[in-house]
């Protein structure tokens, strides 16, 4: 009974999925709501799988030739109105400071919501010869952008990210940069998330204010819905020519210099929340785990009990495990529904009995199976049975999108499978015209089309002319 009831703290996630979301993140405290509308506060345990995410994400960046710098926040409302398309795409969400010190400012500064204009600025400096190039910067930052609607990692005023500028002296190399980082995406998303995602290139419609092209990386929640976990812009020389970012190059001509950009934030926090949770909370993948191993102690009031949990924790530690014990004077049910909640891959229970036979129970979070093993073997028996969770979850993900993904033909087809929680697939003819009519017949947009386009003509099923490309719709966050 007191396991149902503590479940029932947590919404129905098959009957109100928002609700089950708002419950889990803030009962397994991974933020608390800000003083200021629409801002949260990441606690500890959010933050430390935030924390995680960098460090893996900052090791792919580093062997990609990238290294991290730091640009300032705010931005001279000039810098922002160089290049027309990005500034009139921000233009809602910004945030700006007109008093400072106690004066009106002679000119007003925007506070960051991306970092492409200071970027910019500073570039037209420093690169002057083709020698300088290419340069490839990370920064870990925060932004903001002033949403309407919020929820928190989703959609919030203030959230951190990283965003990635680099230059290029050809077109060719820019646009390899590009589909390089989609890339590391795609592979981080998959290998450290445990959450498959489709890539490929976003509508003109859908594109990032000012880029030439854009590639998007969608991963299907749990509501069937689609969430967009990262993005990868090809500039072109639209922001080289707006800020005036030139090099002499070895022909002894000065040209314009060729731009991207790439980010993820926080919101791949909500993503793991969202692929993975379920009834009892959060279920989250080894490689990101704060704790991969929660050890509670059985009995612990009996001699020698919690002595040999805090050996095993020990050891476990030793061995390069994310690793705790549980020895508050909560019930041992209690223990079990609060780290399940929290989506601890493993939990290690030991007690009197264990001892004397120099074996413990290992309880899985993704599938619920316990195993037994010996005391002496848990330094190599733990990582690997980490791995295999690791992977399993990687696959139920999969199996569960791919389950979800389906062919339409007609208008009819794909609003019925939108109602039912699937991503569409659909030939589509490339006209924004159809992309507004499908938002407003079936709230939901144009997710990518796939880098693998198939040559065969088919007809787009909105308004019925030949189209040639195909596109995956979805309803998304």
């Amino acid at each position: 009974m007191a396991e149902k009831n503590f479940v029932k703290e947590i919404a129905d996630m098959t009957e109100d999925f928002p609700q089950w979301y708002t419950d889990v993140v803030v009962k397994t405290q991974l933020v608390d709501y800000g003083p200021v509308k629409g801002t949260m506060v990441i606690r500890p345990y959010g933050y430390a799988i935030w924390e995680n995410i960098q460090k893996e994400l900052d090791a792919r960046f580093k062997a990609t030739g990238h290294m991290n710098a730091y640009f300032p926040l705010l931005i001279p409302e000039s810098l922002l109105k160089k290049e027309a398309e990005h500034v009139e795409g921000f233009a809602p969400e910004v945030a700006v400071v007109t008093v400072a010190g106690g004066e009106t400012l002679s000119e007003k500064l925007i506070i960051r919501p991306t970092s492409e204009t200071i970027f910019c600025d500073m570039y037209s400096k420093w690169i002057q010869s083709y020698r300088d190039l290419p340069v490839k910067l990370n920064q870990w930052a925060n932004v903001v952008r002033w949403e309407k609607t919020t929820r928190p990692f989703l959609r919030s005023s203030e959230f951190l990210w990283q965003e990635g500028h680099t230059v290029h002296a050809t077109k060719e190399e820019a646009v390899e940069e590009t589909l390089l980082m989609l890339n590391v995406y795609k592979e981080f998303a998959e290998n450290v998330l445990a959450i498959p995602v489709l890539v490929g290139k976003k509508s003109d419609k859908e594109k990032f204010a000012g880029a030439e092209s854009t590639y998007g990386m969608e991963a299907m929640m749990k509501d069937g819905k689609s969430l967009q976990a990262g993005t990868s812009h090809f500039f072109g020389d639209k922001f080289s020519r707006a800020y005036d970012i030139q090099f002499l190059d070895k022909d002894g001509t000065h040209k314009y210099a060729w731009q991207t950009s790439w980010g993820v934030s926080t919101r791949l926090i909500g993503a793991l929340i969202m692929a993975h949770g379920d009834q009892r909370g959060l279920v989250l993948p080894p490689k990101v785990a704060p704790v991969q191993v929660i050890v509670l102690p059985i009995a612990a009031h009996k001699g020698g009990v919690n002595e040999k949990a805090r050996e095993i924790i020990d050891a476990l530690v030793a061995a390069g495990v994310r690793c705790q014990g549980d020895f508050s004077d909560q019930s041992a049910g209690w223990k079990f529904n609060q780290w399940e909640m929290k989506g601890v891959p493993l939990r290690l229970e030991v007690g009197p009995r264990d001892i004397e036979n120099g074996v413990v129970t290992l309880a899985r979070r993704d599938n619920f199976e316990k195993v037994t093993v010996k005391i002496d073997q848990l330094a190599e028996k733990v990582p690997a049975l980490l791995d295999e969770i690791q992977s399993s979850m990687l696959e139920k993900a999969r199996v569960f999108r791919d389950s979800r993904i389906k062919k339409a033909a007609t208008v009819e087809e794909m609003k019925k499978y939108l109602d039912e929680g699937n991503f569409v697939v659909t030939k589509w003819c490339g006209c924004r015209e159809c992309e507004e009519k499908v938002k407003e017949l079936m709230q939901a947009s144009s997710r990518i089309m796939p880098l693998a386009q198939t040559l065969d003509m088919g007809v787009c099923p909105i308004c019925g002319k030949p189209a040639g490309t195909t596109m995956i719709w979805a309803r998304a966050y």
